[in-house]
């Protein structure tokens, strides 16, 4: 992690980043309110919110009725008029049921008042498969908050950047969609105890290396270092780029590393049509052309529903031979 400098670190789960880094922001700011659904006693259903009603109380750890239309409403106009609200989607397919709330209110009331009328909303919702949570619990949807001009949308790997991310996110004047990947709840990693935050915008080269770059989001992160780790058995240097915010986009940092490697590949776990990958494979082939010795590949979702069966869900999502075979396509 590129923020922690010489800071104490000790390991922590994802979800305990998740949870230290509203109980910061909780305790530094009282503006600072979060609501969801089963959010407050029982600590909400990836056990995220442990310890908040406790400490905070059911004036600011607010359960919800299930109604996210209601509640994302309820939050936008509490950022309207100077809260900061985190409000929690168990599920970030319910984030369907939020558009207007989210795409023509608190994307656009900043801009329609002349900057008078911040909404400082941040919005967590999990995201993709591997659970045999089934079509309607496991989609990824995050690509379709990036096309909105007026949000933000973070998108954390390991713990200490979902920390740190998330205390960005908060404090933001801007409404910010924060996607977590439901598998990674339980995963465990360097986390500094001491209060730090990861500025929006700013991607991080996780792996260094010199010939060929994955660029990669979220859980495709881990499998990219495991990709390069097995690729480095045969000789080849994987440099493993991780994008962090999809908006706003580190775009210098991708197009650099594609110049100094010549080839890239761009992994993530939404569907690969009119999604993240185009947009990434986009930027670095129009930015790093004379660079390149070979085409921008994108592995993403198969462009089905996600099924129910971990033996029809499994071979949906990207895995760590595909970024292997992908890799030797491209370098022959």
């Amino acid at each position: 992690m590129t923020t922690a400098g010489a800071q104490p670190i000790r390991e922590i789960a994802f979800r305990e980043a998740i949870c230290e880094a509203m109980t910061e922001e909780m305790r530094r700011d009282e503006s600072v309110i979060l609501i969801g659904e089963d959010v407050g006693k029982s600590g909400g259903i990836f056990k995220c919110s442990e310890g908040l009603w406790e400490e905070f109380g059911s004036d600011r750890v607010l359960d919800a009725p299930i109604s996210e239309a209601g509640y994302v409403g309820l939050s936008v106009g509490a950022a309207m008029t100077g809260m900061r609200p985190i409000a929690e989607l168990m599920f970030g397919d319910f984030s369907l049921l939020t558009m207007d709330q989210l795409v023509n209110q608190a994307a656009k009331i900043r801009y329609m008042t002349g900057g008078q009328c911040k909404v400082s909303l941040t919005l967590r919702l999990s995201m993709g498969a591997g659970r045999s949570s089934a079509a309607q619990h496991s989609q990824s949807l995050h690509a379709l908050f990036a096309h909105i001009p007026g949000l933000k949308v973070a998108i954390p790997s390991c713990p200490g950047d979902a920390k740190g991310l998330l205390k960005s996110a908060i404090r933001d004047d801007n409404p910010v969609l924060f996607f977590e990947d439901k598998m990674m709840y339980n995963d465990v990693g360097p986390v500094p105890e001491q209060d730090y935050v990861i500025p929006l915008g700013q991607a991080d080269v996780k792996r260094a290396g010199s010939d060929i770059t994955l660029v990669a989001t979220s859980s495709m992160v881990g499998l990219s270092l495991q990709a390069a780790d097995a690729l480095a058995e045969d000789g080849v240097d994987a440099e493993v780029v991780d994008v962090r915010t999809l908006y706003p986009l580190d775009a210098d940092t991708l197009v650099e590393s594609a110049k100094k490697t010549g080839y890239a590949i761009i992994i993530d776990e939404g569907a690969a049509r009119y999604g993240v990958t185009g947009e990434l494979a986009s930027v670095i082939q129009e930015r790093a052309f004379d660079w390149l010795d070979g085409p921008v590949l994108r592995i993403g979702a198969a462009d089905v529903p996600i099924p129910f069966s971990p033996v029809l869900e499994l071979p949906t999502i990207p895995d760590v031979d595909g970024i292997i075979g992908a890799v030797r396509s491209l370098r022959g």
